[in-house]
């Protein structure tokens, strides 16, 4: 193999590779050896099909393959012997003129990962706001839960139904033309009226109704409705009312405990207050995290791959996109996003920087996720697939690199966050719930999710080059940053989906509220905000793979 470089400016390196025919020939008749005892052809004996008759029937195939074969091995020896570091998948090119039985000429462009300076961690100052957590809010939360499980009693005949009751209708819906709609029709729904569970003006008309009643109610769908042909539309439902209860007292004793399968109203006491405990503790580390990752930020500036900078700004441009669609008007929302287009930019190439950066810190440190520390993550992720398609998803994630570099990124950076935590000298000052949310919305800058590149762990795996367009290169050196991008097109995905959320019947409680119900008003679960201007709200909604 012939290796010229035609490229080296910053992080940009092309090389042109030329494989002589020579070299696929002899792969050609390596492969004729393997296969040779396996063939089978009339007039010869099992495994005594000659070589030259091989070569002449399958000759231009196991001459595609070996070529495939050579690139692939080519370029993964020209990673090793120029000791390249891939920020993405290299491209990888055959020249377009060639003729099998001719030397392949390969274009090879690839980034570079920029020689990260030492990081700065020595004097990293850290003030810890902690929260301790008010008898009153637990109080509240256990309100909450005897307001959950309070007692319905079955009013009169004649009771005219009232906000915070419970109405038991069986209803029908239809369109404005009366046609009645897929899934509009129910029987024996319960509507606690002001829980603002059901689309829009549904649960305020059923305010004076009695048992035994009919109605006909006039509502909107909301115009980000999931049934499409549903959203926006004006539409009826026929109500026939079964019964109206009212609302027993809601008592915050034992009995409540018990009914939660708790032995004490003091475990249940216990058990919420170590839950809002957690809760702070987890907004306490998002303000800590910023302000160290600020810091970091500040304290360190070098080039980046421009391709890492547009694989991440791509994936927070395509989860705002989708968050406009949830917008109460979704053009206004996309127009808006546009005239910030450069500060998201900013944004994913910080995010880049500062995940370099920490992996620079956590390799310089010996920061590591176990093996064991691996499977845990990996069982825990397995559960999003039905039982029978766990196993396979297992397989897949221990076979393919990328994807256990996906999984086990967000873990990496906690871990060489907390590294830096222990580093840091912290100070702590007692707030309020209320001025920790608003210092983490406040805060100036960028606020910062991160992809770790934890090179050690990142294996190179083998994948086939296509006809006239090779394959990219395997290498140990690809880095997580790719993995954790859903712009990691090469990396094959799993058989089977993740299994879509269960549908719920039109309403029972809260969690039983679905998007698939014609009559349940939709929350489209928003996410925590993704690298985006603090003080941007809409920006605050988008997912991120770690946390802000």
């Amino acid at each position: 193999m012939q290796t010229v470089e035609t490229l080296n400016e910053g992080l940009k390196r092309a090389y042109t590779l030329t494989i002589t025919a020579k070299d696929i020939d002899a792969k050609v008749d390596v492969e004729l050896k393997r296969l040779a005892p396996q063939m089978k052809m009339p007039g010869f004996r099992p495994g005594k099909v000659p070589a030259n008759l091989i070569r002449k029937m399958h000759g231009p195939a196991l001459t595609q393959d070996a070529l495939n074969a050579a690139i692939q091995e080519s370029v993964q020896n020209l990673v090793a012997e120029k000791q390249l570091r891939p920020a993405m998948q290299p491209s990888v090119e055959l020249e377009d003129g060639y003729d099998l039985g001719k030397d392949a000429v390969v274009k090879v462009e690839l980034e570079v990962l920029p020689q990260v300076p030492a990081p700065a961690i020595d004097g990293l100052k850290l003030e810890r706001l902690t929260v301790p957590v008010a008898d009153e809010a637990v109080t509240e939360q256990l309100q909450k839960f005897a307001d959950q499980q309070k007692k319905w009693d079955d009013a009169a005949d004649d009771y005219v139904a009232a906000m915070g009751d419970l109405v038991t209708v069986d209803f029908v819906g239809k369109t404005a033309d009366g046609v009645a709609f897929d899934g509009g029709t129910g029987t024996d729904m319960g509507v606690e009226l002001g829980a603002g569970r059901l689309i829009p003006g549904f649960e305020d008309q059923l305010v004076g109704v009695k048992t035994g009643d009919d109605k006909v109610l006039n509502v909107t769908f909301p115009e980000e409705y999931q049934e499409k042909s549903l959203a926006g539309q004006p539409a009826t439902f026929d109500i026939t009312v079964k019964s109206v209860k009212t609302a027993g007292e809601s008592a915050i004793d034992e009995d409540l405990a018990k009914s939660l399968g708790l032995e004490s109203l003091e475990q249940l006491t216990g058990l919420l207050k170590g839950q809002i405990e957690q809760e702070h503790n987890g907004l306490t580390r998002t303000h800590m995290k910023r302000k160290l990752l600020d810091q970091l930020a500040e304290g360190h500036d070098f080039e980046v791959p421009p391709s890492m900078v547009e694989a991440e700004f791509n994936q927070i441009w395509s989860q705002l996109q989708h968050e406009a669609t949830h917008e109460a008007d979704p053009e206004a929302a996309m127009a808006e996003m546009e005239g910030e287009r450069d500060d998201y930019r900013k944004i994913a190439e910080r995010r880049v920087r500062l995940g370099l950066l920490l992996s620079e810190i956590g390799q310089a440190n010996g920061v590591e996720v176990s093996n064991q520390e691996m499977q845990r993550l990996l069982a825990q992720a397995a559960q999003q697939y039905p039982a029978e398609q766990r196993q396979q998803f297992m397989q897949y994630v221990q076979q393919e690199p990328m994807a256990a570099a996906q999984l086990r990124a967000p873990l990496y950076e906690d871990k060489v966050v907390d590294f830096l935590f222990e580093k840091a000298e912290i100070t702590d000052r007692e707030a309020t719930r209320e001025e920790l949310e608003a210092a983490i919305e406040s805060e100036d800058g960028f606020a910062s999710g991160t992809h770790v590149h934890d090179h050690d762990n990142h294996k190179p795996k083998k994948k086939a080059a296509a006809k006239k367009k090779a394959a990219p290169a395997d290498d140990a050196a690809v880095t997580e940053e790719a993995a954790a991008s859903d712009t990691a097109e090469d990396a094959p995905k799993p058989a089977k989906k993740a299994p879509a959320k269960k549908k719920a019947a039109p309403v029972e409680a809260e969690t039983a509220v679905t998007e698939s119900s014609p009559v349940a008003a939709e929350n489209a679960e928003g996410t925590e905000a993704a690298d985006a201007p603090a003080k941007k709200p809409r920006a605050k909604k988008a997912a991120t793979k770690t946390e802000a």
